[in-house]
């Protein structure tokens, strides 16, 4: 499942879900516009798993959930807690990010 937050209630998605898979972008920037289409598709091979893109500009608490200094920032919350994230703009990282923590 793949949800483009409208309103700053990340903290909701992550408590209410076991696995949360996070895009943190912004309108602005272009490589996050390049990884958007990827973290879709990576969302249909993951179905125990919830996908959310979250504009880290308009929803700054959703945002202060995990260190977002770089865009884009991947980030994945187990149990209501960020276990693990990376900052790329390269498929085969996110791909191996999403991969590993699902494993985990």
């Amino acid at each position: 499942m793949l949800i483009e937050l409208e309103k700053d209630n990340l903290s909701e998605l992550v408590a209410e879900n076991d696995t949360v898979f996070v895009q943190y972008s912004a309108g602005w920037c272009g490589n996050c516009r390049i990884m958007k289409p990827k973290f879709k598709k990576f969302s249909t091979e993951h179905e125990n798993a919830v996908f959310a893109i979250v504009d880290a500009e308009k929803f700054p608490e959703s945002r202060k959930m995990a260190k977002v200094d770089n865009l884009p920032t991947f980030a994945a919350f187990k149990g209501g807690e960020v276990v693990n994230q990376v900052q790329t703009n390269k498929t085969d990282v996110l791909k191996s990010f999403i991969d590993e923590t699902v494993g985990n």
